[in-house]
Protein backbone atom coordinates (compact mmCIF):
# COMPACT_ATOMS: atom_id res chain seq x y z
CA UNK A 1 0.00 0.00 0.00
CA UNK A 2 1.46 3.58 -1.01
CA UNK A 3 2.02 5.91 1.68
CA UNK A 4 1.92 9.97 1.59
CA UNK A 5 4.87 11.40 2.23
CA UNK A 6 3.90 14.25 4.66
CA UNK A 7 4.67 17.88 3.60
CA UNK A 8 7.45 19.80 5.41
CA UNK A 9 5.90 21.97 8.20
CA UNK A 10 8.09 24.97 8.01
CA UNK A 11 8.12 25.21 12.17
CA UNK A 12 4.26 27.06 11.81
CA UNK A 13 0.92 26.30 12.49
CA UNK A 14 -1.49 25.17 9.93
CA UNK A 15 -2.81 28.55 9.40
CA UNK A 16 0.43 30.08 9.38
CA UNK A 17 2.02 27.88 7.27
CA UNK A 18 -0.75 28.10 4.81
CA UNK A 19 -0.56 32.16 4.76
CA UNK A 20 3.28 31.54 3.98
CA UNK A 21 2.65 29.23 0.86
CA UNK A 22 -0.14 31.74 -0.57
CA UNK A 23 2.24 34.50 0.39
CA UNK A 24 5.20 33.58 -1.73
CA UNK A 25 3.39 32.19 -4.47
CA UNK A 26 1.78 35.97 -5.08
CA UNK A 27 5.16 37.20 -4.42
CA UNK A 28 6.50 34.38 -6.96
CA UNK A 29 3.28 35.05 -9.74
CA UNK A 30 4.42 38.95 -9.64
CA UNK A 31 8.19 39.11 -9.36
CA UNK A 32 8.66 35.97 -11.28
CA UNK A 33 11.19 35.02 -9.09
CA UNK A 34 11.74 35.22 -5.49
CA UNK A 35 14.75 34.11 -3.20
CA UNK A 36 14.14 31.87 -0.06
CA UNK A 37 14.66 29.20 2.04
CA UNK A 38 15.26 25.61 0.07
CA UNK A 39 12.43 24.13 2.29
CA UNK A 40 10.37 26.65 1.94
CA UNK A 41 10.71 26.85 -2.05
CA UNK A 42 10.00 23.51 -2.20
CA UNK A 43 7.05 23.39 -0.77
CA UNK A 44 6.15 26.90 -2.77
CA UNK A 45 6.66 25.39 -5.98
CA UNK A 46 4.00 22.15 -4.59
CA UNK A 47 1.66 24.60 -4.22
CA UNK A 48 2.41 26.98 -7.46
CA UNK A 49 2.52 24.19 -9.80
CA UNK A 50 -1.17 22.94 -9.48
CA UNK A 51 -2.40 27.32 -9.55
CA UNK A 52 -0.70 27.29 -12.95
CA UNK A 53 -2.52 23.85 -14.22
CA UNK A 54 -5.25 24.98 -12.75
CA UNK A 55 -4.94 28.06 -14.87
CA UNK A 56 -4.44 27.04 -17.77
CA UNK A 57 -8.22 25.79 -18.45
CA UNK A 58 -8.71 29.39 -18.45
CA UNK A 59 -12.31 29.20 -17.12
CA UNK A 60 -14.57 31.28 -14.61
CA UNK A 61 -14.56 28.35 -12.07
CA UNK A 62 -10.82 28.16 -12.03
CA UNK A 63 -10.02 31.51 -11.31
CA UNK A 64 -12.63 31.19 -8.26
CA UNK A 65 -10.34 28.22 -7.14
CA UNK A 66 -7.02 30.20 -7.49
CA UNK A 67 -8.23 33.05 -6.32
CA UNK A 68 -9.04 31.03 -2.55
CA UNK A 69 -5.07 30.25 -2.25
CA UNK A 70 -3.71 33.97 -4.03
CA UNK A 71 -5.67 36.35 -2.77
CA UNK A 72 -4.43 38.93 -4.87
CA UNK A 73 -6.76 40.25 -7.59
CA UNK A 74 -3.26 41.99 -10.07
CA UNK A 75 -1.34 38.46 -9.74
CA UNK A 76 -4.38 36.61 -10.66
CA UNK A 77 -4.89 38.32 -13.49
CA UNK A 78 -1.15 38.49 -14.20
CA UNK A 79 -1.71 34.53 -14.06
CA UNK A 80 -4.36 34.32 -16.73
CA UNK A 81 -3.16 36.76 -19.10
CA UNK A 82 0.51 36.77 -19.04
CA UNK A 83 1.76 33.82 -17.37
CA UNK A 84 -0.26 30.95 -18.79
CA UNK A 85 -0.34 32.13 -22.62
CA UNK A 86 3.76 32.26 -22.33
CA UNK A 87 3.88 28.90 -20.47
CA UNK A 88 0.26 27.37 -21.76
CA UNK A 89 1.97 24.70 -23.83
CA UNK A 90 4.40 23.43 -20.93
CA UNK A 91 3.15 19.75 -19.54
CA UNK A 92 4.26 21.29 -16.17
CA UNK A 93 7.61 21.90 -14.57
CA UNK A 94 6.60 25.30 -14.35
CA UNK A 95 9.37 26.24 -12.45
CA UNK A 96 12.84 25.93 -11.44
CA UNK A 97 14.48 25.88 -7.99
CA UNK A 98 18.56 26.98 -8.04
CA UNK A 99 20.10 26.23 -4.60
CA UNK A 100 22.77 29.42 -3.27
CA UNK A 101 25.41 29.37 -0.62
CA UNK A 102 23.57 29.38 3.18
CA UNK A 103 22.40 32.50 4.83
CA UNK A 104 25.15 34.15 6.88
CA UNK A 105 23.01 34.77 9.61
CA UNK A 106 22.15 31.57 10.49
CA UNK A 107 23.24 29.38 7.82
CA UNK A 108 20.22 28.02 6.14
CA UNK A 109 19.87 26.62 3.37
CA UNK A 110 18.82 28.97 0.24
CA UNK A 111 17.70 29.05 -2.82
CA UNK A 112 15.94 31.14 -5.89
CA UNK A 113 12.34 29.59 -7.16
CA UNK A 114 11.76 31.25 -10.73
CA UNK A 115 9.30 30.78 -13.24
CA UNK A 116 10.60 28.85 -16.34
CA UNK A 117 10.60 30.68 -19.27
CA UNK A 118 11.22 34.11 -17.32
CA UNK A 119 14.56 32.98 -16.13
CA UNK A 120 16.62 35.40 -16.84
CA UNK A 121 20.95 34.53 -17.40
CA UNK A 122 21.96 33.37 -14.17
CA UNK A 123 25.11 35.85 -12.98
CA UNK A 124 28.60 34.50 -13.52
CA UNK A 125 29.89 35.66 -9.94
CA UNK A 126 29.18 33.05 -7.54
CA UNK A 127 27.25 34.79 -4.26
CA UNK A 128 29.73 34.04 -1.62
CA UNK A 129 28.35 34.05 1.98
CA UNK A 130 31.14 34.84 4.00
CA UNK A 131 32.07 38.92 4.35
CA UNK A 132 35.69 39.81 4.40
CA UNK A 133 36.47 40.40 8.63
CA UNK A 134 37.90 44.40 7.36
CA UNK A 135 33.78 45.29 6.00
CA UNK A 136 32.31 43.91 9.44
CA UNK A 137 35.17 45.23 12.38
CA UNK A 138 35.00 49.02 12.85
CA UNK A 139 38.59 50.44 13.43
CA UNK A 140 40.34 48.07 11.65
CA UNK A 141 43.38 49.25 9.21
CA UNK A 142 41.75 47.94 5.83
CA UNK A 143 38.72 49.80 6.28
CA UNK A 144 40.45 53.00 7.90
CA UNK A 145 42.67 52.71 4.54
CA UNK A 146 39.64 51.93 1.98
CA UNK A 147 37.78 55.51 3.92
CA UNK A 148 41.25 57.27 3.52
CA UNK A 149 41.50 56.92 -0.11
CA UNK A 150 37.75 57.31 -0.97
CA UNK A 151 38.00 61.15 1.17
CA UNK A 152 41.77 61.58 -1.05
CA UNK A 153 39.40 60.98 -4.40
CA UNK A 154 36.84 63.59 -3.45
Amino acid sequence: MRKVKPARKLGRTAAHRKATLSNLSTQLLVYKRIETTEAKAKETRKVIEKIITKARKGTVHAQREIFKSIRDKDAVKMLFEEIVSKIGDRNGGYTRIIKLAPRFGDAAKMAVIELVDYAEAPSKQPQSGKQDRAKRVKGSKKTEAAAATASAGE
